[in-house]
């Protein structure tokens, strides 16, 4: 990840295109370093070309008399001088033995590794360049482009502009193209071209961005006599970096200086300003009283922050800036880690042509498609008919509600003329969690999440739950539905995790008829009181996140569907009983490996939500998915019959367009072959349709089998991205602090010998989110196994320390 010192000022030089001149224009940069008293580290990662042409040679030859002061080194170098990833695969075929070709991660941490060590010679005020190959979009030797390869590192950066014709075109492109990817861009260098006067172009426009545009006369054409062309070649070079040590480029080298020291001044105020300023949430500001207290991120790449450990450091040879892992994927959001280029460009390109645009009566082709691809091939197929679009997870389930409602009280408007219509209340789960607007609380029962203005309004069963103890797999049932059963006993242990889900079997169990007896009997005894009137019933299912990571027992589930919708149920477009909403938010679209929850329990909803992996992690943007007999139910002739209900940003392009190009690339993931050896290891049957009816998890089996049977450990879970770790605790709930405390030191990285399986290979540390004595952790749905069996490397560590 991010590499920053305090004392290594870096700057890395990306090209607007070929032959631009980057060389020539790195090697006045470093000779102006060296002149400057500073000691210089360049890096060219990657050269191809026979030797005598070497960048790092020439560099080196070029630094004038303080040449002493100058570290030049190449890592991969390659004869054939073509695009790297040509280079590497030529050398494969004309060489008896085969060269390997670094892969995107080997290449990186070759990099990061030899900056680091570069780093640990540091003393004094230094600075680094790693010059690239080509124009931005460049190959690598992996054949990933250079911006996509190189942006783990995100290094600082200095761009050097075309002089060229065309070369306005190029240059600006080359900085979109990075600016798109979030690189900071401090500089723009090019030749000062007389008769195409680019640089008179440029100056305007980066001016406007707040970059310098510095350009320089272009070296003289090259002699064929040797020592002729060294001639001209020093006094170019004493031209444009004089020995007075003033001039264009040491003007370049001093605001480097300039943006190195103010990078490193902000990150430092960041958190004393964060302290004064910021309003978190689901925060105890009473408890954060520290600067070394408040996690700054300075940018992020796949499953890990780039944090400031600035506050906690104490040598100058390390890094301010540390990997962590992301490990509740940012509030359970991220699906195909951080900074992705392709949500990016997803992004950018419906911004390009929409910006936001009004939706009432109107559409546009990202919503259409998304509408489209969720009800026909999404969550929706089989029996949803119509989306709609809101904000976020919580708004989302206001709309849910309003739906559900009103198709009730339309259907029963007999009974529930004037008044009473505003006296219905929802059927639920006790632990569940819909939101924080107040629609959504008020479908939830008083708990810690509520506030003043909280109506509960309905009735909430207490649920039985799936856990794995001691290496067991158990359903613990709550002591009402306990006492139904033949032995009595809370806690049944089953055949095995997957029987456990397996629903098509176990509707066949006594335990089956308990609950239906159980969730009947209840239902009677509402009808039959003074409450509201149930006209809805509202499941998270499977998982009920905020609650405490709750694994509903999802057989338990199935069977309250069945019950509150009666014998008589209608085809899937057709509600019947009470319309059914399934809270999705969290746990759809592949968050436990389902694409939807409703294939597991065999049964679809009427109404369902879903949002955060929804579009990646990159935007907010909820969908509410309905059947088309609850869209009738807002159907007629008057205006006030419809859903009178909607947002500013309803349908936001950006969200629609990044949303579709998000799932795009995770259905290729699920069929990808990582998920493969996943579920082979949770001993998924090999059908595909098993892929969707079947529990497995990202985490290891193993692991989770080995942690359960820990002394201080009540119960683990793992299924999809999710692992849940319950901490024995005698104050058990959300006010505990018990898997906090146990978690502490597991957000500090540990130095080691070898390289991590972070980006770069640097140590990390692992942030992560507690509910009480649960602690959580997450990946994202492309997180690398080597990632994963690290995380879980350093939790088993953590609570072995306790054992």
């Amino acid at each position: 990840m991010s590499l920053l010192f305090k004392h290594l000022r870096i700057h890395q030089i990306f090209g607007a295109n070929t032959d631009v001149g980057k060389t020539v224009l790195t090697s006045a940069l470093v000779r102006a370093s060296a002149a400057s008293g500073q000691s210089v580290y360049y890096l060219k990662p990657v050269s191809t070309g026979p030797m005598s042409d070497a960048d790092d040679e020439r560099v080196l030859a070029l630094a004038g008399q303080h040449k002493s002061r100058v570290h030049s080194k190449c890592l991969f170098r390659f004869d054939d001088p073509v695009s790297p990833h040509l280079a590497a695969r030529r050398a494969n075929e004309k060489s008896i033995q085969p060269r390997t070709v670094p892969t995107d991660d080997a290449f990186v941490n070759a990099v990061a590794s030899h900056i680091r060590a570069s780093a640990a010679q540091v003393h004094a005020p230094s600075h680094m360049y790693v010059e690239t190959a080509g124009g931005v979009h460049s190959p690598t030797l992996s054949g990933t482009t250079q911006l996509d390869a190189y942006r783990p590192l995100f290094l600082p950066t200095v761009l050097i502009g075309d002089s060229r014709l065309g070369g306005i075109s190029s240059t600006i492109a080359s900085y979109e193209a990075m600016v798109l990817r979030g690189y900071i861009v401090d500089a723009v260098l090019l030749f000062r071209d007389e008769y195409y006067r680019n640089w008179e172009y440029l100056s305007s426009y980066f001016a406007e961005r707040g970059i310098p545009v510095v350009s320089v006369k272009p070296p003289p054409e090259r002699k064929p006599d040797p020592a002729a062309d060294a001639s001209l070649t020093e006094n170019y070079y004493q031209d444009i970096v004089p020995r007075t040590g003033e001039g264009a480029i040491f003007d370049v080298v001093k605001h480097l200086d300039t943006c190195h020291s103010r990078r490193l001044a902000e990150l430092d105020s960041m958190p004393r300003r964060t302290l004064d300023s910021i309003w978190w949430p689901f925060v105890q500001h009473g408890h954060v009283k520290n600067e070394s207290d408040v996690n700054i991120i300075d940018s992020a790449w796949g499953d890990f922050f780039s944090v400031y450990n600035g506050k906690r450091s104490t040598s100058s040879h390390n890094s301010l800036l540390e990997p962590q892992f992301d490990g509740s994927a940012s509030w359970w959001t991220q699906a195909i880690g951080h900074a992705h280029p392709s949500l990016a460009l997803a992004a950018a390109r419906a911004a390009g042509r929409y910006g936001h645009v009004m939706f009432p009566e109107a559409s546009h082709l990202p919503a259409l498609k998304l509408a489209e691809r969720l009800i026909k091939d999404g969550p929706g197929r089989g029996w949803a008919s119509r989306a709609f679009f809101s904000d976020d997870g919580s708004t989302g389930m206001e709309v849910a509600i309003k739906m559900a409602l009103r198709a009730f009280a339309t259907r029963e408007a007999g009974e529930l003329g004037g008044a009473r219509r505003k006296d219905l209340g929802i059927l639920g789960l006790k632990g569940s969690y819909h939101g924080d607007t107040i629609g959504a609380m008020d479908a939830c029962e008083e708990g810690v999440y509520t506030c003043e203005w909280h109506d509960a309004k309905g009735y909430w069963f207490d649920p039985p739950t799936v856990s794995i103890r001691n290496g067991k797999t158990v359903v613990t049932l709550p002591p009402a539905i306990a006492a139904e059963t033949e032995d009595g006993v809370p806690d049944v242990e089953t055949v095995s995790l997957p029987w456990t889900y397996n629903i098509d079997e176990r509707l066949k169990s006594p335990l089956a008829n308990v609950y239906r007896a159980y969730i009947e009997r209840t239902l009677q005894r509402l009808r039959e009181g003074s409450g509201p009137r149930i006209a809805a019933l509202i499941l998270e299912p499977l998982v009920m996140g905020a609650g405490g990571m709750i694994f509903v027992d999802p057989l338990f589930q199935r069977v309250l569907v069945d019950v509150v919708r009666g014998p008589d149920a209608r085809s899937p477009s057709e509600w019947s009983g009470l319309p059914v909403i399934f809270d999705e938010v969290f746990i759809g679209l592949y968050r436990l490996g389902l694409q939807t929850s409703s294939t597991l329990l065999g049964v679809t909803p009427d109404i369902s939500v879903n949002a955060k992996i929804l579009t990646g992690g990159l935007v907010p943007l909820a969908v509410t998915l309905a059947s088309d007999s609850i869209y009738r139910a807002f159907l007629s002739d008057n205006k006030v019959d419809a859903l009178l209900h909607g947002h500013s940003y309803t349908a936001y392009p950006v969200g629609c367009e990044v949303a579709l190009e998000s799932l795009d690339i995770v259905d290729k993931m699920a069929t990808s072959d990582a998920w493969r050896v996943a579920r082979e290891k949770w001993k998924v049957p090999v059908p595909e349709q098993a892929s969707q009816t079947s529990v497995w998890s990202f985490w290891d089996p193993e692991f989770v089998h080995v942690v359960s049977k820990m002394d201080h450990v009540a119960e683990v879970m793992a299924v999809g991205t999710v692992l849940s770790i319950k901490i024995k605790d005698d104050a058990a709930g959300y006010q505990s602090h018990s898997a906090r405390a146990l978690l502490e030191s597991i957000k500090t990285a540990i130095e080691s010998d070898g390289l991590s399986s972070a980006p770069g290979g640097s140590p990390f540390g692992i942030h992560y989110r507690t509910l009480g004595n649960v602690a959580y952790f997450m990946l994202s749905l492309n997180t690398p196994a080597s990632v994963a069996r690290a995380v879980e490397e350093r939790v088993w560590a953590v609570l072995n320390v306790q054992h």
